[in-house]
């Protein structure tokens, strides 16, 4: 069983500052019950269905599968919920680790997010100074509940 093992911080966007343009991202969710997320993915001429399934911790199960296209569009178009995510993602190498900040727009516009994902729970990791409050815990986060209650309404 494929397993994700992430960590979720907020950033200090005084402090980070993006060094290429990034990659363009929307995606959107199915509606489903329970406690699994269906996510359709469009990034640059890329497609992909990602199944999740309920957060452990850091800790859950996903299945991540390339589709076509075109079938991407019509399933945003046609079945995902409202509003898409919306976001712009830069990958930063920092300290021999992979960190992915996503920078989003539109109803999520101002928020931004640093991810890391990890080998075990228990991993070591240093963090960059643009780096704030740890989020993994929080589900208000999380991109599936984002599109119910987006960042612009939280203040």
């Amino acid at each position: 069983m494929a397993k994700e093992i992430e960590r979720k911080f907020t950033v200090d966007i005084e402090n980070w500052q993006p060094v290429d343009k990034g990659v363009q991202i929307r995606q959107g969710y199915l509606p489903t019950l329970g406690k699994t997320a269906v996510r359709v993915r469009i990034s640059a001429e890329s497609a992909w269905l990602t199944l999740k399934g309920q957060n452990k911790g850091p800790v859950r199960s996903e299945f991540e599968y390339p589709i076509p296209l075109a079938d991407a569009q019509e399933m945003l178009d046609e079945l995902c919920e409202r509003p898409f995510i919306e976001k712009t993602r830069y990958i930063v190498n920092y300290a021999g680790a992979t960190w992915e900040v996503d920078v989003f727009d539109g109803e999520n516009e101002g928020l931004v997010i640093a991810e890391i994902e990890l080998a075990s729970e228990n991993q070591t990791i240093d963090l960059p100074s643009w780096v704030t409050a740890e989020v993994t815990h929080d589900p208000k986060y999380y991109n599936a509940n984002l599109i119910k209650f987006p960042f612009k309404n939280w203040l």
